[in-house]
């Protein structure tokens, strides 16, 4: 069998065999196939698609091109989580201590930001001290004292994925679902979850704008998991509007730690209930959505949310003290503020140009390697649906010494529109895939 002849036949839309993708993704990984020859194969995916059982079996070949975490020696159902990402998106900060306080395991690798979408990891680096690089071993055992880690993904899950995609980013081939879903479910599955649960982003700040395209896409991540005999499910959530009213990574922390004391912003609290209730289900706790939300919001009141939420923090090296004292995570003095061009209501606020704009001011990267500043970005003081006077500010920018102020208050200027009445609200989970 030679590559050339894989080639050809997904050029001419036809699907290929389990042996003929096992030999472009080995291939791909150890160098026996060329990267020009690994390149000309992902276009001919991303031009002429793959079947569902084309796109399992490449996640499989991925999933086995690397090590699979055993969780099995740890009780309980293990519940993974992946979000598509998006701005402002700190779910799985909120999540993983909420759902652990209930009972749930919630084992979590993440990945960084890149482009105008915020990542779990550069947030969670922004706390003085909070390792994300523990060794398997050391994330179990935080996993089975406090029921929830979050870390990096090691290089030895999927490691082919990481050659192909590091292909597809200077290709033009990252735009296909098929590929997209083989990327995520690969290293989901080699986590060593018993369930998997997909948060799906769509709107503005999201890689899948279209609400079409969102469930396509999570329709085929579950049709992945299922082939593979986990249990997976994906919500598909609202990223019209940034999530919360934090953009950046110091004030995403902040946002969260007020969000497990009950004083968070209501599209944030509500996602992440919505997310520990259905693990609660789904990891056996509770046998209705009633009850485990009513369990849930026990998490959130009693003070246990955010007691494991410290105890995480203790376990991966992190200063817990900033759970009541804020001032000990890196922040800025300068600020300034976008305000309204007239009366009115707030009618829109585009996610990705406020995650750009937050990107200009150094919170995030455009290229894998960039530095990132933890303590600037923005916070929004009103939010689609609110009622704002003539000069009222509306978005509060966190910078250091100038840097990027002008083009962030353009990108600014540029999101929010002011309407003379008040739009629709939009859901926050707009649809689910079991």
């Amino acid at each position: 069998m030679r590559i050339v002849d894989v080639i050809a036949k997904k050029r001419d839309g036809h699907a290929l065999s389990r042996e003929e993708i096992d030999l472009f993704v080995s291939g791909a990984g150890s160098g026996t196939v060329p990267d020009y020859q690994s390149s000309a194969l992902l276009m001919a995916i991303v031009l002429r698609g793959m079947t569902h059982q084309e796109t399992a079996w490449l996640t499989d070949a991925m999933v086995r091109s690397g090590e699979r975490i055993d969780l099995s020696d740890i009780p309980g159902v293990k519940v993974g989580k992946h979000s598509t990402g998006g701005v402002g998106d700190k779910v799985s900060i909120v999540l993983a201590p909420l759902a652990a306080a209930c009972g749930v395991v919630m084992p979590k690798m993440s990945g960084r930001g890149l482009g105008h979408t915020g990542g779990t990891l550069d947030k969670l680096e922004s706390i003085p001290g909070f390792r994300v690089d523990l060794s398997v071993e050391e994330f179990k055992s935080v996993l089975r004292d406090v029921g929830t880690s979050i870390i990096g993904q090691t290089a030895s899950l999927a490691p082919a994925d990481k050659k192909l995609y590091a292909l597809r980013d200077v290709t033009a081939t990252i735009e296909s679902i098929p590929l997209i879903s083989a990327s995520i479910m690969s290293k989901k599955l080699a986590e060593g979850s018993d369930v998997v649960v997909l948060d799906v982003k769509c709107g503005d700040g999201a890689f899948m704008k279209d609400g079409s395209d969102a469930r396509a896409l999570a329709t085929s991540m579950v049709a992945i998991g299922t082939h593979a005999g986990v249990r997976t499910e994906a919500f598909i959530t609202d990223m019209e509007t940034p999530l919360g009213r934090a953009i950046g990574n110091s004030l995403e922390v902040i946002e969260c730690l007020e969000t497990l004391k009950g004083r968070g912003p209501q599209d944030l609290t509500d996602v992440a209930m919505r997310f520990a209730s259905r693990m609660v289900v789904l990891a056996g706790i509770e046998s209705d959505a009633g009850k485990a939300r009513a369990r849930v919001a026990a998490a959130l009141e009693s003070g246990r949310a955010i007691e494991t939420l410290g105890r995480m923090i203790a376990r991966q090296g992190g200063d817990r003290r900033i759970i009541d004292d804020y001032s000990r995570l890196p922040l800025v003095p300068d600020r300034e503020h976008c305000v309204a061009p007239r009366a009115g209501f707030v009618t829109g606020m585009k996610a990705e140009a406020v995650g750009r704009a937050s990107n200009m001011l150094g919170a995030g990267r455009t290229k894998v390697g960039d530095p990132v500043d933890h303590a600037v970005g923005i916070v929004a003081l009103a939010k689609p649906g609110d009622a704002v006077e003539h000069g009222q500010p509306l978005l509060e920018i966190h910078h250091r010494d100038r840097r990027g102020l002008d083009a962030a208050r353009a990108l600014c200027g540029e999101a929010v529109t002011i309407g003379d009445e008040a739009p629709q609200p939009r859901a926050n989970v707009l649809g689910e895939v079991r």
